[in-house]
């Protein structure tokens, strides 16, 4: 079974950050310190990994009156809030799966076009690098995620754990820039029997 990586969403504290951010952008981290009770060392050392690793989006607040303005956090999501980090590690990914398909063009089914392709490229090794092993079915616009590497995770937790990486994989789509987006997951979904459904 494969491990959680050490990623920037290796830690549950860094999810639950995540998390705020895509419920409600441009929280500052005095937000993000009053509503998880982290200090500000360690909240600024959780956004900072997130910003790294393409999840997390700065912005400097443009003010009208005196005063230093405040850093505002958003969740990256490829649409209003673009990552310069991700949009590249898309293009890397890209690069990669047509040398792949160059090399071993058994590979390469022809079930969608090469923006597609490209995005479900930049969607494998997101998800590999947080520690999933996805199975993707171009044909039924699937992404098999079992058995899910969170599946010992509380259960109290996995609804948070789940949500984080269905925005994640629909902000990586988004920045791949391509036609796929999240659908959501199969209705029998479970830990160890994780699908999820992408559309055009």
């Amino acid at each position: 079974m494969p491990r959680p990586g050490y990623s920037a969403i290796s830690s549950f504290s860094r999810v639950r950050i995540l998390h705020l951010l895509q419920e409600s952008p441009q929280r500052t981290i005095s937000d993000l310190c009053e509503i998880t009770g982290l200090h500000p060392n360690t909240v600024r050392e959780h956004v900072q990994r997130l910003i790294d690793g393409g999840y997390v989006v700065p912005e400097v607040e443009k003010r009208t009156t005196r005063g230093r303005p405040r850093v505002l956090y958003s969740a990256a999501d490829g649409v209003q809030d673009w990552s310069p980090i991700a949009a590249r590690k898309a293009r890397d990914a890209a690069e990669r799966g047509d040398l792949m398909r160059r090399v071993m063009p058994w590979t390469d089914d022809h079930a969608l076009e090469n923006d597609a392709v490209h995005q479900l490229d930049a969607l494998v090794e997101d998800l590999g690098d947080a520690g999933f092993d996805p199975v993707v079915d171009q044909h039924q616009l699937t992404v098999d995620l079992s058995p899910c590497p969170h599946a010992g995770t509380e259960s109290g937790n996995r609804s948070v754990l789940c949500a984080v990486h269905l925005n994640l994989m629909d902000g990586v789509l988004a920045q791949a820039r391509g036609p796929l987006r999240v659908e959501g997951m199969a209705p029998s979904c479970n830990p160890h029997d994780c699908v999820v459904h992408l559309t055009r």
